[in-house]
């Protein structure tokens, strides 16, 4: 069972999601928040295993909540439900952890296989909310904190970033390269080596911010 925490300021839109989600025999929301401060609490006192976030609520908004998990060392797998309004936003709460992120007009489909990928250490990249972060970082100077590049990225490895940023998953990414899952996932690991980074939702950005997206 995957353990949700909702974090929603609008109440029509949290019940409606959290009637959505009941639906699913493996998916259950355990705690619910109206606010950033709300959800802290919540968090810290249900440990669920994954949060569902909006970013803009009152007393807390969405990357303030992210930022003081990371502070108390209490990060969990985030998902951001977004209308996408601010860039900037977006950019930072995906900097300060969050592993995916979705418009709110999104498919309970799209939602809750979004859920799993998450909860299970995987990312969830929207194509169109990706073009709104690199433009973000067209206006922005913010360095990533890694190291320079060891070596450059190979032709391969480049477009299995695109791919990536295009949300693919590993299996989607074999079968349109012609190539197998256990390939596809030595090249994601060179290319996380190589970028410096940990994850996959930090290696897409990294890529955007160096040009190769």
């Amino acid at each position: 069972m995957i353990r949700v925490c909702l974090v929603e300021d609008q109440t029509i839109v949290r019940q409606g999601l959290r009637s959505l989600l009941a639906l699913n025999k493996d998916i259950e929301v355990v705690a619910e928040a109206s606010d950033g401060e709300e959800a802290i609490e919540a968090i810290e006192r249900e440990k669920p295993d994954i949060i569902l976030l909006d970013l803009r609520m009152p007393k807390l908004d969405g990357l303030g909540v992210l930022q003081r998990l990371r502070e108390r060392g209490t990060s969990l797998p985030t998902l951001i439900l977004t209308t996408f309004d601010d860039d900037t936003m977006l950019f930072e709460a995906v900097r300060a952890g969050a592993k995916g992120w979705l418009l709110k007009d999104v498919s309970l489909e799209r939602l809750t296989d979004a859920i799993r990928t998450v909860a299970s250490g995987g990312t969830c990249i929207e194509p169109v909310i990706t073009e709104r972060i690199m433009r973000a970082l067209e206006r922005s100077n913010v360095a990533f904190e890694s190291a320079e590049l060891p070596e450059p990225l190979t032709d391969r490895e480049k477009t299995i970033l695109r791919l990536l940023a295009g949300g693919y998953s590993n299996r989607e990414i074999s079968q349109l390269l012609n190539i197998t899952d256990g390939t596809v996932k030595n090249h994601i690991s060179s290319v996380l080596a190589k970028l410096g980074v940990r994850d996959r939702t930090r290696a897409v950005l990294k890529a955007i911010d160096n040009g190769y997206i």
